[in-house]
């Protein structure tokens, strides 16, 4: 049966299998994503993410994208060797992880969410919400048993999980489905604390420093508590805008609002330092405005307030990029 029009091909996987041949130990993660295209500029941006990060299927619904996964084969270290051909319609992969792009209310249903459970029980799924289903009142998430994830949250916080799955550890994404979003936050905290007391963990990125600048004590000061519970330290506090000659190889300014001034000496503080990576925090953030972020000089916008394990795996995945 030949693959919808509407699913793109998965890239070619050529130089994956080349890389498992000679030897390597990295293997990229698979996943799927389900959503119209031209869902607008922060999905987007999401999906650029995420196709730089991991393999990634991207379909319309689950049921298409069921069925252009089940025709595509990535190859893993035993199918490399042992030959096993890529057009087998039952793959012995599955995803990583399946991901809905919400970029509106009611764009998904339970029964879309169904079919994929049944299809693969065990693979997290997900809804990344857009900025227009971010205002709606949260008395509970849109789907039973899905997590919502905030669009610039979900690099950082997908970082995180594939860590945490390279690791050999589950994480929140362990947790049953009928779990609390407090209890997915805690468990996401716990971990990443006890990662700070283990010096010699491998995946812990804390040995970058990083600055920390906001236009308000209270911010400054929980942004500051906030990275040494990762294990970081901390160079410099700024109270206000960072300075240009900023020493730090990260910086986390919490900016408020992206507006024009601000725009203005991001713009001059790239300039002056290439190589410095810079995470803003914005109250709000939209589409418009984390793209002349990014252009401006940013490295990632998040918003506020910040999770632990959003920041940690933003940092984590700009250490490695």
């Amino acid at each position: 049966m030949p693959i919808s029009p509407n699913v793109v091909q998965p890239p070619d996987f050529s130089l994956v299998s080349r890389s498992v041949l000679v030897g390597s130990t990295v293997q990229p993660a698979c996943s799927l994503w389900m959503g119209d295209d031209g869902c607008g500029l922060e999905l987007d941006l999401v999906r650029t993410w995420l196709a730089e990060r991991t393999h990634l299927f991207v379909a319309a619904s689950p049921q298409e994208a069921i069925q252009a996964f089940s025709q595509s084969l990535l190859p893993d270290s035993c199918a490399a060797v042992s030959g096993v051909r890529l057009n087998d319609p039952y793959p012995s992969r599955s995803p990583a992880i399946a991901i809905f792009a919400t970029n509106r209310p009611g764009r998904w249903t339970q029964r879309d969410a169904i079919v994929l459970s049944l299809h693969w029980p065990l693979v997290p799924m997900v809804s990344v919400v857009s900025s227009l289903g971010d205002g709606r009142r949260r008395s509970g998430p849109t789907l039973s048993g899905i997590e919502e994830v905030l669009w610039h949250e979900m690099p950082g916080r997908l970082e995180r999980w594939l860590t945490q799955a390279a690791s050999g550890h589950a994480g929140p994404r362990g947790l049953p489905a009928t779990a609390r979003r407090e209890e997915r936050l805690l468990e996401a905290t716990s971990g990443i604390h006890f990662e700070a007391l283990r010096p010699t963990d491998p995946h812990r990125s804390s040995s970058m420093a990083v600055s920390v600048a906001a236009f308000h004590a209270m911010d400054l000061e929980g942004l500051v508590d906030l990275l040494k519970l990762s294990g970081r330290q901390i160079l410099r506090q700024s109270l206000g805008r960072p300075p240009l000659d900023e020493p730090a190889d990260l910086l986390v300014w919490n900016v408020g609002c992206v507006d024009h001034d601000s725009l203005a000496w991001l713009g001059m503080l790239s300039a002056n330092r290439p190589s410095l990576r810079i995470v803003l925090l914005e109250s709000f953030p939209r589409g418009d405005s984390t793209a002349s972020a990014l252009r401006a000089g940013a490295s990632a916008v998040l918003g506020v307030p910040i999770s632990l394990e959003s920041l940690t795996g933003t940092l984590q995945r700009l250490a490695i990029a």
